[in-house]
């Protein structure tokens, strides 16, 4: 039995909020992470479409305050559509730092998950 790399855990992981974010009926805000930048992306899973997603690779900024900036533009944009409830989907990425500076600024921006 071969043993789970740190990518395969982060993957299953992953998976696995997929599945609980879509069943819950909310549009999901999904966090994508990268060496350069942090954006997020709000997904309608009934129709299977994004709705609309911000970058901080147009804010010509990085890491944490880059983060709450993309935040809060999702927070605002979400209101606008009068979308209030979401799930969070981090993609199996851990609750710290980049992630949790998003959320929090969403949070403080309207959204409720």
């Amino acid at each position: 039995m071969t043993r789970a790399t740190k990518q395969q855990r982060s993957l299953a992981r992953a998976r696995r909020t997929h599945v609980r974010a879509r069943a819950s009926g909310h549009p999901r805000l999904i966090v994508i992470r990268s060496n350069r930048a942090i954006s997020a992306h709000l997904m309608d899973d009934a129709t299977g479409k994004t709705l609309f997603g911000v970058s901080s690779l147009s804010l010509k900024k990085t890491g944490i305050p880059a983060a709450e900036e993309v935040g809060t533009k999702i927070g605002e944009l979400a209101k606008a559509k009068k979308i209030k409830q979401i799930a969070f989907d981090r993609n199996g990425l851990r609750y710290h730092g980049q992630v949790k500076a998003l959320a929090d600024a969403a949070r403080k921006a309207g959204l409720e998950f």
